[in-house]
C-alpha cells in the first residue's frame, strides 16, 4: 500500500542545509571585517547572518561600520569566499535524497540568501544543475525571512501553504515558513 505524500513542494536553503558551508562563509565575514577595519564579530554572531541576503548580513555582522562602506565590506567577503568556495562540499547523502525525492514526483526548489550568481555557480560546481525545479535568491526577491521567496516558488507551481516543507538551518529559514504559512523542518 502506497502512503500519500504530505508535501508537493519541498523547498531548501543552500548553506548550511545542502552544502557544508557554514564555518567558510563565518570565516570570510571575519576577514572581511579585519580587511576594512570594522570589528571582527564572533563566530556565533558571523554564523547568526546567514541566509540573510549580503546587505542584510554584512549590516548586522558589522553595525559599526559606515553604510557607504558596505560595498568595499561585500567586495572582501566576495574575495574571501571565492578563494575558498572550492573547499566546500555537500552533506554526505545530499545527492541519494535529492534522487529518491524527484523519483517520489516531488518538486524541490531553494530559497537562499545567495546572489543567481553565486548559487547559478554553486550549483554547477556540485553538479546538481537542473535537479532543482525552481530556485530564488535574495538579489530576486526580499530577503528571508519576509516570505516572498517561498510565495513566488508556491505560486509557480500553484501549491497552497499546506502542501508545501521548507527545510533549512537558521532561524531566518524557519521564519521564512511560519510568514509565509508552511510547514518547516530545522536541520
Amino acid at each position: 500500500m502506497t502512503t500519500p505524500r504530505q508535501f508537493d513542494l519541498i523547498v531548501f536553503d543552500w548553506d548550511g542545509t545542502l552544502f557544508d558551508s557554514t564555518a567558510l562563509i563565518a570565516r570570510c565575514i571575519q576577514a572581511a571585517c579585519a580587511d576594512v577595519g570594522a570589528a571582527v564579530p564572533s563566530d556565533k554572531d558571523a554564523s547568526y547572518v546567514i541566509g540573510m541576503g549580503l546587505v542584510e548580513a554584512l549590516q548586522h555582522a558589522a553595525p559599526g561600520l559606515p553604510r557607504e562602506r558596505y560595498p568595499e565590506l561585500g567586495k572582501r567577503y566576495r574575495h574571501h569566499y571565492f578563494a575558498k568556495q572550492h573547499e566546500i562540499v555537500l552533506f554526505d547523502g545530499t545527492l541519494d535524497m535529492l534522487a529518491a525525492l524527484r523519483e517520489r514526483n516531488h518538486w524541490l526548489g531553494i530559497a537562499t540568501g545567495k546572489s543567481r550568481s553565486g548559487l547559478d555557480e554553486a550549483l554547477n560546481s556540485v553538479q546538481l544543475k537542473g535537479v532543482f525545479h525552481a530556485t530564488r535568491t535574495a538579489d530576486e526577491t526580499a530577503s528571508k525571512p519576509n516570505p516572498q521567496m517561498l510565495i513566488e516558488l508556491m505560486s509557480e507551481f500553484g501549491v497552497d501553504p499546506e502542501r508545501t516543507l521548507m527545510i533549512g538551518d537558521t532561524t531566518h529559514d524557519l521564519q521564512l515558513a511560519v510568514n509565509a504559512g508552511a510547514p518547516c523542518v530545522g536541520v
